[in-house]
């Protein structure tokens, strides 16, 4: 959400920031709905110092017996009374309107993010690990995992298209994967290990940037809640309408949820494996900070996402989004790409955000400081990792030409010391 004081302030800025986003310009638009919401709230408290003037004119008229008087001034104050109620209807419909216009509005890109429309304007900040040299044509997962339990036959029949049941390795595998994740992350980052609600209500949603925008996007059960698209949701509303002490930040916490996604946005997409699913398990990472630790705290989000990418052997290369291709409640992104043999290509894996105070003015979080008036946190999140995704990695980058796959040495403790996981027969 954005501040209407600091848009009045410098349009030209807003609309310009805009545009970088591909966006269109707005802030005409915006400023004339303040204007005509702040027209409103002075006429009320005109009116209302007439009608209580004209009370005690009332009473003055009444105490010299003046009968006509009065009543005359009675009547006037109940006209008012009938204006104020209308103006007060009118007020609240104005005061939504411009919460509305302002809740479709995405983040402002940050000073430092590159100008550009789409992935392909994606700056390369590094590349980390060496790609795997095969002595036979590497497969992609999609071709040897049925035999070690992805079962995309029984996911479908069970549920549809982009469910899949995993079972056997691959079920394994995966809680591997999920508790190597957390234990790196609560044991050597210091975040804090919750286990959050994955259904929440509406106003949740809407603290994270997920609705109104995207409700298309993301499942809602019947009684009006909604399966979480990622943990960000649970876990960043844990401060919403709080004022924090200033010395309890930073505050960072972890999570390994499912999450679920209905990616009306992405027909057509991935419709092949275990990369693009309706639900999947995925690490979330969030930190609430002073605005002070917030570009240092992405730096450090990011790089504990990176470690453990090193820790599992798997390439990959960070990649700062352009304007154009970033998420909606993103001031600034980085994303993870770790490289998969059988696809040639670098895949997404980890997207780490700043989100500013854009969240924290959504849900009113706020810390208090040393000169005690409040003011709104800021607030990031990053994935540490999306669990299917560094499964397809693993089994991709450690696959084997009789079809098993080689166990990362960092896994190896978490599957009783298993060296190879073997297809079956």
């Amino acid at each position: 959400m954005h501040d209407i004081r600091l848009i009045r302030e410098n349009p030209e800025a807003f609309d310009a920031a805009l545009i970088r986003r591909g966006a269109d310009p707005i802030a005409a638009g915006l400023i004339a709905l303040d204007e005509s919401r702040r027209a409103l709230t002075t006429r009320q408290q005109e009116v209302q110092a007439r009608r209580n003037d004209l009370s005690k004119q009332v009473g003055q008229a009444k105490a010299a017996k003046d009968e006509a008087r009065a009543q005359a001034l009675m009547a006037e104050v109940s006209a008012l009374k009938d204006e104020l109620e209308r103006l007060t209807t009118d007020q609240a419909e104005a005061d939504e309107a411009l919460k509305t216009a302002l809740a479709a509005i995405p983040n402002l890109p940050a000073a430092d993010v590159p100008d550009g429309a789409d992935e392909d304007d994606n700056l390369l900040v590094h590349t980390r690990g060496e790609q795997p040299v095969f002595a036979f044509e590497p497969r992609e997962h999609d071709a040897f995992g049925p035999a070690l339990g992805l079962d995309f036959e029984t996911g479908a029949q069970l549920a549809g298209a982009r469910f899949t049941l995993v079972r056997g390795h691959a079920a394994k595998l995966a809680r591997a994967l999920g508790q190597f994740m957390l234990d790196t992350l609560t044991c050597d980052h210091g975040y804090e290990e919750v286990n959050p609600p994955i259904l929440v209500r509406p106003d949740a949603m809407f603290g994270t940037g997920q609705l109104p925008k995207f409700a298309e996007d993301s499942f809602q059960t019947t009684d009006g809640r909604w399966l979480i698209p990622t943990a960000e949701v649970s876990l960043t509303n844990i401060v919403r309408e709080q004022i924090l002490a200033a010395d309890t930040l930073p505050l960072r916490f972890t999570a390994l949820t499912p999450c679920f996604r209905s990616e009306a946005g992405a027909a057509g997409r991935d419709t092949r494996g275990y990369i693009r699913q309706h639900q999947f398990d995925k690490v979330e990472m969030v930190s609430i900070v002073t605005p002070e630790e917030s570009e240092a705290e992405h730096e450090r989000m990011t790089a504990c996402a990176e470690g453990i990418l090193t820790a599992l052997g798997l390439p990959f290369r960070r990649m700062k989004l352009c304007a154009g291709d970033m998420g909606f409640s993103a001031t600034r992104t980085y994303d993870l790409e770790v490289w998969l043999p059988g696809q040639a290509r670098y895949r997404e894996i980890s997207s780490c955000s700043a989100c500013g105070d854009f969240q924290a003015r959504r849900m009113n979080a706020r810390y208090r400081g040393a000169e005690g008036k409040p003011a709104f946190v800021h607030t990031l999140n990053g994935s540490g990792l999306a669990v299917g995704r560094t499964l397809v990695a693993v089994l991709e980058n450690y696959q084997q030409e009789d079809g098993s796959v080689a166990v990362p040495e960092a896994l190896k403790p978490y599957l009783r010391g298993l060296n190879r996981l073997e297809p079956a027969a």
